[in-house]
């Protein structure tokens, strides 16, 4: 777990604004170092490899646990502390992105099934509603219910909406633009300040 911590806590954003010599996310844009805020300050092969990092500080840690550990519990908070990681950096002062392309990787190595029920979720809801903030917000919420319906194991979909509860309040700007009407559309642009990973 805190293999995983460790790990979850290195940004691929501002490790990126480095080598790519553009703007440090958590000075332009939105201010978040997230795969959202460098596809607006930095373009799609940055964000694209932001977004690349992140699901991999997710899955690797969980698909290494899946190796060590039988009992998926222990799995699952081997996950958790990835996406903690991502969220309240060490490295960073405790201060990440929103988790979510962490815990999509995270998701998908620990049962793959599931993950794409998420994935599904965030992509119809995106779709229809061109806010990524509720498509994730969306699939997340979701994401306990499914593993407990699916699987049974209460132990470990309890990890997992401990996991969604934290997305969420990282989330409280965008529902709080949702609440009141304000949140931006999906396209993206320099001014906007929608759903950030």
């Amino acid at each position: 777990m805190l293999a995983a911590y460790l790990l979850g806590s290195f940004s691929s954003a501002i490790t990126l604004s480095h080598i790519m010599g553009f703007a440090d996310p958590r000075s332009e844009g939105s201010n978040n170092p997230g795969a959202t805020n460098v596809l607006r300050i930095a373009g799609k092969k940055a964000a694209a490899l932001t977004l690349a990092g992140d699901v991999l500080k997710g899955l690797i840690p969980v698909a290494a646990a899946h190796a060590v550990f039988d009992n998926p519990l222990y799995v699952a908070l081997v996950g958790l502390s990835a996406f903690i990681g991502h969220c309240y950096p060490l490295y960073y002062r405790f201060e990440g992105g929103k988790g979510v392309a962490t815990a999509i990787g995270f998701i998908i190595a620990f049962d793959w099934m599931i993950g794409l029920s998420v994935i599904t979720i965030w992509l119809a809801v995106a779709r229809i509603s061109k806010l990524s903030a509720l498509a994730a917000l969306s699939a997340f919420l979701c994401l306990p219910i499914i593993h407990v319906v699916w699987r049974g194991d209460y132990p470990v979909s309890a990890v997992l909406a401990g996991m969604s509860l934290i997305l969420i309040y990282r989330h409280k700007s965008n529902i709080q633009r949702l609440l009141s009407g304000t949140e931006l559309k999906s396209h993206i642009n320099k001014d906007e300040s929608s759903n950030d990973g």
